[in-house]
């Protein structure tokens, strides 16, 4: 028998988005919708499979945990990237790491539902309507706003677009951007300083990696406008979190809305639960119906491929 361990189905929606009968009968699949952060106790509940489907980054596979799991045979990730999996270290281990396809977009749509959300205090009125209060505070509209795109790839291009469509002008930056780039998405280049100057809402769309991480610290969000909104739906660690904080309960900045942050699932205790000047969601960019179905559809497909030895997908990293 083949025991598949599929992990962090918060949802418990992984059943449901595929037809996971197509794979051969000798084969067990077993969903976990808790997470487990202690990577002891991931080793422990892991040994004895053969086959793992991981959603995202929610559980990391470090070389440690890996070399705790002699079974492991085939880890899947959804998505082409991972960086949460040491995919060399799992190569070393005679361990096919294999990805799922994706959707460009829903990121990006989030983006936008955050924004709304804060600037127009929809969450609060949600509330107060739902407790009897009526008009509770007045929201603010984007026309005319400035909007700093931090990271003009291919989702921070989608948020500028729309950014335009609203009628806001556009800044930009990142650490290879040209001007040319920018000029595609009406969006002017500056440097860093500049927007965080001049933007009213400045909104992250960053790959984390040693050049990015903790680029918005202290020193930026002492930049930024006290009528300034921050937006970071890409990664947590771009933004040094103490700061955030303390620029929150302080005033430096007007709000924030986080997707993501420095530990997930965030703590019951986190005093980001706490601040009224936030929207906080729980890591929902990528999760929607239709990239569920993807993920799950390719990661079934991932494991016909991978049983009948030719694996696909396969997710690979140079040798140093």
């Amino acid at each position: 028998m083949v025991r598949v361990a599929v992990l962090d189905d918060y949802q418990d929606v992984a059943l449901k988005m595929t037809d996971w009968s197509v794979l051969p009968s000798d084969v067990q699949v077993q969903v976990f919708r808790d997470h487990l952060a202690d990577p002891q106790d991931v080793a422990q509940r892991l040994r004895g499979f053969e086959i793992v489907v991981a959603m995202r980054e929610r559980t990391p596979f470090p070389s440690r945990l890996l070399a705790e799991l002699p079974q492991l045979k085939l880890l899947i990730t959804t998505g082409m990237r991972n960086a949460s999996i040491n995919v060399e270290a799992a190569r070393d281990l005679g361990i096919t790491v294999c990805g799922t396809r994706g959707l460009p977009y829903p990121t990006a749509e989030l983006t936008w539902g955050l924004i709304l959300a804060l600037l127009r205090r929809i969450p609060q009125e949600d509330r107060a309507t739902r407790a009897g209060q009526w008009q509770v505070s007045a929201g603010e509209g984007l026309n005319c706003k400035v909007l700093g795109v931090i990271g003009l790839g291919n989702l921070g291009s989608q948020v500028a677009t729309v950014g335009k469509a609203f009628g806001m002008s556009l800044l930009a930056w990142s650490q290879n951007l040209t001007a040319e780039r920018a000029a595609q998405y009406g969006a002017t280049l500056v440097s860093k300083d500049e927007l965080l100057a001049r933007s009213d809402i400045v909104t992250l769309h960053l790959v984390l990696s040693a050049r990015t991480g903790g680029v918005i610290g202290a020193r930026e969000l002492g930049l930024m406008q006290r009528t300034a909104y921050l937006i970071n739906t890409s990664r947590g660690p771009l933004v040094e979190e103490q700061a955030l904080i303390q620029a929150l309960q302080q005033g430096t900045i007007a709000g924030a809305a986080l997707d993501v942050y420095d530990t997930e699932p965030l703590p019951i205790d986190h005093p980001l639960r706490r601040l009224e000047n936030t929207v906080i969601t729980p890591h929902l960019g990528y999760v929607t119906v239709e990239g569920y179905r993807i993920f799950f559809g390719d990661a079934v497909e991932d494991i016909r491929a991978f049983l009948s030895g030719m694996p696909t997908r396969v997710l690979t990293t140079p040798r140093g």
